[in-house]
């Protein structure tokens, strides 16, 4: 029953978020289509050489149409020939998709994939646009890196800033675009998917001189269901029509002479929403199936990669941590930082084994380590780093290291074994701001020439044969 709520509310939360980016796209790539048709008609009057500055602007323009089309159908990103598609729909030779570093990773032509910003003078113009992602830029005439064939390219960040969509063009579209430069013509070649459309109409008359849907041509905008009562030349206007017995959401705009339109279905991202509610359905049910299996095999894995890190560190015999993790912690210290390095080493370990076998020396060695735990474990980490060498580490108030040893001392004296009845250690200990050190080894070293000076003096006195 919780899964089948879980379930319910996630698909409804998936439906509410896809209406919200459903409207957010429908009216993102409305305002881009709009601006490019008010672009062209505001340049539509210019001389040859403002036409190709406003073809820069044209290009960037379709660069950002390119980019909200990928935006809106992410599956297109990595589709070459769903690319080539877009790139025949925007009138543009080839479509490239740069990552955030420049470097080209999809497109409509394979071929160029690697190529980056620091592949030659010509792709080095839009370094730039690493630096700042506002930026829009477009390329003169010039020829391509890889070929040496004249292009024009236009470059632009898509809305989240996440990867670059640049279109080129050869220039010798550049006659053909000034041919073509009316209005019937240019509305007719603007590319829309299906259930979008662009009309374009007079400002005075509000006769429709250009549409997408040529059987539009020569009709009165109310003859075809949009009234211009609430238009703007400020900004855009949004509303609701039906056109065609569909119901669109309609964005319009006017400027000196025309009043340019853009309707998009309300069907038109359905859908799509519709399948991806499905597969979000279907895969909730499969996972509210299989949840449990993955979280056990995880934590199964968890386990076992625990578990084989703490074998790989860790002394068999004693638990405390062993050469490797030593190895590996002391490359770590801080000489900057103050710690304290204590030599650790038992006392006549040899003569126990000799005596009564090695499982009394065994039984010293995890004494001693059972004793610096007790005294030193909140304090830092102990390590077995040899035989019956240890070593400890304090990183946690050092200063308090004599009543840490005054601990250690009242736990080794008072400890009475199974096959031993007491034992002793040895040690020495340093401070890492006792001086300037080289290196971390340099302290250890100091550390075990103390611990053998006490080891020298329990030997001289105790009257023991060291050997």
């Amino acid at each position: 029953m919780l899964s089948i709520m879980i379930i319910v509310v996630a698909l409804l939360l998936e439906a509410s978020i896809l209406k919200y980016v459903n409207d957010r796209n429908a009216h993102r790539t409305s305002k881009v289509l709009l601006d490019r048709v008010i672009t062209v008609l505001d340049e539509n009057d210019e001389s040859r050489n403002e036409l190709i500055e406003s073809l820069k602007d044209d290009y960037i323009v379709r660069a950002k149409a390119v980019s909200y089309m990928i935006d809106a159908d992410p599956a297109v990103e990595y589709d070459v020939d769903e690319l080539q598609e877009i790139a025949k729909l925007m009138a543009v030779d080839e479509i490239h998709l740069f990552d955030d570093q420049g470097t080209i990773y999809s497109g409509s032509a394979p071929k160029y994939f690697g190529y980056n910003f620091d592949s030659g003078a010509q792709m080095e113009y839009f370094k730039p646009m690493l630096k700042d992602k506002s930026l829009t830029m477009c390329q003169d005439v010039t020829p391509n890196t890889a070929e040496g064939k004249k292009m024009m390219y236009a470059i632009t960040w898509n809305e989240d800033g996440t990867k670059m969509i640049q279109v080129g063009i050869e220039p010798k579209r550049l006659l053909n675009e000034i041919k073509q430069n009316n209005i019937s013509n240019v509305v007719a070649g603007m590319p829309v998917y299906k259930g979008i459309e662009i009309i374009v109409a007079d400002g005075d008359r509000q006769i429709i001189e250009g549409a997408t849907d040529s059987s539009k041509l020569g009709k009165k905008l109310e003859d075809v269901g949009i009234s211009s009562d609430y238009v703007s030349d400020d900004d855009a206007t949004v509303t609701q029509i039906r056109m065609d017995g569909k119901r669109c959401r309609c964005m319009m705009r006017q400027n000196d002479h025309y009043i340019a339109i853009v309707t998009v279905e309300d069907s038109f991202y359905q859908q799509g929403g519709m399948i991806a509610i499905f597969i979000v359905g279907a895969y909730l049910v499969l996972a509210s199936c299989c949840i449990t299996y993955m979280f056990s095999k995880v934590m199964k894995e968890r386990l076992e990669k625990e578990k084989l890190i703490y074998t790989s560190n860790t002394d068999e015999l004693t638990r405390c941590l062993n050469r490797h993790a030593y190895e590996n912690d002391i490359k770590k210290l801080n000489l900057s930082e103050k710690w304290v390095y204590i030599s650790v080493d038992l006392n006549g370990l040899k003569r126990a084994n000799d005596s009564y076998g090695h499982m009394a020396g065994d039984e010293l060695i995890c004494a001693a380590a059972d004793c610096m735990r007790d005294s030193f474990h909140e304090y830092g980490k102990i390590y077995r780093i040899g035989g019956d060498e240890f070593a400890v580490i304090i990183t946690e108030n050092p200063s308090q290291v004599e009543e840490l040893i005054h601990s250690f001392d009242s736990n080794v004296a008072n400890w009475h074994g199974k096959f031993v009845d007491s034992m002793t250690v040895s040690y020495g200990w340093v401070f890492s701001t006792e001086r300037n050190w080289d290196s971390a080894y340099e302290i250890s070293k100091a550390a075990d020439a103390r611990m053998y000076q006490s080891k020298e003096r329990y030997y001289t006195e105790s009257g023991a044969d060291r050997r």
